[in-house]
């Protein structure tokens, strides 16, 4: 079955970096287009970024200039390089295996912590 495992979450400060990943397996990754969303504690999940196969990408206006979402249909994984780290960036965050945006997020992983604090 399908099954998406992000990693790379973790305690940062303010101003500083990390980089997640996701690793699927059992679907075909190279066919869908792949997404990072996150759910910080009493608000709903937002799409952060999204890259579809021939590595076109969208930001979410918080991530504009200071995020990067990238992926590797060699190793099916996708990235997603995070810069410049406010402490609004505080959430969980989710990985996505998209078909079609209009049948929405098709898989998800179960999530890192990304906490920004001093």
């Amino acid at each position: 079955q399908a099954q998406l495992e992000e990693s790379g979450g973790g305690l940062v400060q303010p101003g500083g970096s990390l980089r997640l990943s996701c690793v699927a397996s059992g679907f075909s990754f190279g066919n869908y287009i792949m997404a990072w969303h996150r759910q910080a504690p009493g608000k709903e999940r937002e799409l952060v970024a999204s890259v579809t196969s021939d590595s076109t990408t969208v930001y979410s206006d918080s991530a504009k200039g200071r995020f990067t979402i990238s992926r590797d249909d060699y190793t099916n994984t996708l990235y997603l390089q995070m810069n410049s780290l406010k402490p609004e960036d505080t959430a969980v965050y989710y990985c996505g295996a998209v078909h079609s945006w209009i049948t929405g997020v098709n898989y998800w992983g179960q999530g890192t912590q990304v906490t920004v604090s001093s």
